[in-house]
């Protein structure tokens, strides 16, 4: 049995706790489990299918709730619109990210914690600005300039959470990994 079957259960507690944590109303923008999700999973997770999926199926689920929310009149956004594919891919893309990571050490755990959010802010607001979005920045250097500073509050929130949320996932590991050691020692 691959390990990852074994621990299914906990994947999909994950998952399903990542999916209702960000459709929260209230939660703070950009404080979100799913780009520390894709760095755990790549880090963790040898079957690459899984870690490439852990995190999209959370974002998949949240953005399905939310656009329950919204077609109730609960929740102002909609959960699916249009070039969310992107975002997708860029969080899926995120988990090699997490492939360049070593589990036990906290030094690369806190590097790939603050990358992912890095290349996220960096590629997401650039798809924003290519695609014309941005509350309508104009396609110039300015133009672009202007999208990353609109999107500085989100980088914010996004590095505090990835390494908040990081720090519970790989910390829960390791704790887990300690709890069998002792219990093997008896």
């Amino acid at each position: 049995m691959r390990p990852w079957k074994q621990n299914l259960a906990p994947i999909v507690i994950l998952i399903l706790t990542a999916a209702l944590y960000r459709a929260l109303p209230g939660r703070v923008w950009g404080f979100a489990p799913h780009l520390a999700m894709a760095v755990f999973g790549g880090s963790v997770i040898r079957d690459r299918r899984v870690a490439f999926a852990m995190p999209l199926l959370s974002l998949l689920l949240s953005d399905a709730v939310y656009h329950i929310l919204y077609l109730n009149g609960l929740f102002g956004i909609p959960g699916f619109y249009q070039g969310q594919v992107g975002n997708y891919l860029l969080i899926g893309s995120l988990t090699v990210v997490g492939s360049f990571v070593r589990r036990d050490s906290a030094p690369q755990v806190l590097a790939g914690s603050l990358t992912a959010p890095l290349v996220y802010f960096l590629a997401s607001n650039f798809m924003v600005w290519v695609g014309g979005g941005g509350l309508g920045r104009p396609r110039t250097f300015s133009g672009l300039v202007q999208c990353y500073a609109d999107g500085l509050p989100f980088l914010q929130t996004s590095l505090v959470g990835t390494v908040l949320f990081s720090a519970v996932l790989f910390g829960g590991l390791h704790l887990s990994a300690l709890s069998g050691k002792r219990r093997a020692a008896y």
